[in-house]
């Protein structure tokens, strides 16, 4: 009893904490214009991983294991403009017009960024994963990797981590922490694979220049390049996530045992708006550095403008 006690008092404290005038009565010009923002952020988030997804389903010439993998990056980025950021707005303008009550409601609802970060997270540590294996195993990587294979890695991320999340509504600490170790877990392997292709990509390049078979010659620079190409692709996706993100989790940590003050309340809350500009950004990667999917954009582009005209 005595625990379950403890554990509604820290539910409600978190809650209450984020809807009082105390917090947010000093903060109304700043909150609504990070609504604007973002009601800016989550359009765009929706329309370009809507092409995205589009441009992949026409796409045939990528690995399917590999493509799934992008189609759930795009996905989640596609729930984060359709859910997350007009939640948070939603959030944000209860605030400014002191509705406590509908505000304490969608404070809960957070826990639905946290499913959606922690699936990005994962799908993108799955590519980076992908990628190694498709280095490491050579000719029987299209055997191991499979579509079913990959499908059933997908839907253990989703349900697992919003089994996982939903422990928020017991206490919200156990979220938190658990995020923190799966972050921690899922960056040390995207560096790991990273670090592992690229010695290896060395090695290969090294062995290239020293070989005198003419077959070698032809064929595996340009698999190495190819390959390359792949594997820059993922980590600019990686890259950008972390940038985007680790403003955030630097502020959480070092303000999540202090008493929130306006102005860190107003720090964390940018820190969410350059969040959802990851959701926007991933739509530009996709057509920057993969060359398939940027021509399915133009020829989906082309086709909406001659219909409308």
């Amino acid at each position: 009893m005595t625990t379950a006690n403890y554990t509604g008092e820290v539910k409600l404290t978190f809650v209450q904490l984020l809807c009082t005038a105390r917090l947010t009565g000093d903060l109304h010009y700043q909150l609504t214009w990070l609504s604007v923002i973002s009601i800016f952020l989550s359009i765009t988030a929706v329309l370009g991983n809507i092409l995205i997804l589009v441009a992949l389903q026409k796409e045939s010439s990528l690995h399917p294991p590999s493509k799934l993998l992008f189609r759930c990056l795009a996905t989640t980025d596609l729930c984060a403009g359709l859910i997350s950021e007009p939640l948070t707005i939603a959030f944000w303008m209860a605030a400014v017009n002191e509705r406590w009550k509908m505000c304490r409601y969608i404070v809960r609802s957070v826990v639905v960024g946290y499913v959606l970060l922690s699936v990005s997270l994962f799908t993108l540590t799955a590519i980076s994963v992908d990628r190694l294996l498709a280095l490491l195993l050579g000719l029987r990587y299209r055997q191991v990797v499979t579509l079913k294979r990959t499908r059933v890695v997908i839907v253990v991320f989703w349900v697992g981590i919003t089994s996982g999340t939903s422990l928020f509504f017991w206490d919200p600490r156990i979220t938190f922490w658990g995020c923190y170790v799966s972050i921690t877990l899922c960056l040390i392997t995207s560096t790991a694979s990273y670090t592992k292709i690229f010695l290896t990509l060395r090695r290969l390049q090294s062995q290239v220049r020293n070989t005198t078979q003419r077959e070698s010659d032809q064929t595996i620079p340009f698999n190495v390049s190819r390959y390359r190409r792949a594997v820059y692709t993922a980590l600019w996706l990686q890259f950008t996530l972390v940038i985007c993100y680790l403003p955030y989790g630097i502020v959480v940590a070092f303000s999540s045992n202090s008493e929130m003050s306006p102005s860190v309340f107003l720090l964390r809350q940018c820190t969410v708006t350059l969040v959802f500009l990851n959701s926007t950004l991933n739509p530009i990667l996709y057509c920057w550095k993969i060359r398939e999917v940027r021509q399915a954009v133009k020829d989906i582009i082309r086709q909406l403008c001659c219909s409308l005209s």
